[in-house]
């Protein structure tokens, strides 16, 4: 299955989630898409929730049914909570730190940036978005990509960061400081649901 690149509105409508963690997309039409959006709706079976649970994941991130089964089971191996791990793991992606340093605007920009060859990883140039970013790793922008539009706008209107990252806005660059907490991302996501959608 090919990595979604319709339209992320209509998708958090679907999903009811804002998958651009910006809420915008529910605040004028919080029902589904289409000409039955705003009828009845069934109950989601066992099966159905589960599901919703993993595609708000899944598309939030931006990445293919491939990928995300992979990262999957790479937190499997780690100890602690799988769920948990999961979700800790997809924040290390390269193009999620740079979008959570506030370089671009949105995840599916932030992967342009990165793909482009804009971005530097301790000061080397890195265009795998899937790059695992270890904790210490300084994030950058490219000398000859400093005066990108994109990348002004993003930090003019970037209000604040998490915690686990760090940013000079003088130097373009900034830290993956830490993995982050449980509480610092996603808390509407049911990680468990997750865990036993791909348990069946």
């Amino acid at each position: 299955m090919a990595r979604y690149t319709g339209p992320s509105w209509k998708k958090s409508r679907r999903l009811g989630f804002s998958i651009l963690e910006t809420g915008k997309e529910l605040q004028r039409r919080p029902y589904a898409p289409g000409q039955h959006g705003q009828g009845r709706r069934r109950k989601d079976s066992e099966y159905g929730l589960q599901l919703k649970e993993k595609q708000k994941l899944r598309f939030t991130y931006g990445i293919n049914e491939r990928q995300f089964r992979r990262v999957f089971d790479d937190a499997g191996k780690l100890q602690g909570k799988h769920g948990e791990n999961f979700m800790f793991l997809l924040e290390t992606r390269l193009d999620n730190v740079v979008y959570r340093m506030g370089l671009a605007r949105t995840r599916r920009q932030a992967r342009q940036l990165v793909g482009h060859g804009h971005i530097t990883v301790n000061g080397k140039r890195l265009d795998i978005p899937s790059y695992r970013v270890k904790p210490g790793q300084t994030i950058g922008i490219r000398e000859k990509s400093r005066d990108l539009a994109i990348v002004k706008e993003a930090l003019e209107l970037t209000v604040s960061r998490p915690e686990f990252v760090t940013f000079d806005d003088n130097k373009l660059e900034g830290t993956f400081v830490r993995l982050p907490e449980r509480d610092e991302i996603h808390p509407e996501i049911a990680e468990h649901l997750i865990v036993e959608f791909y348990s069946r």
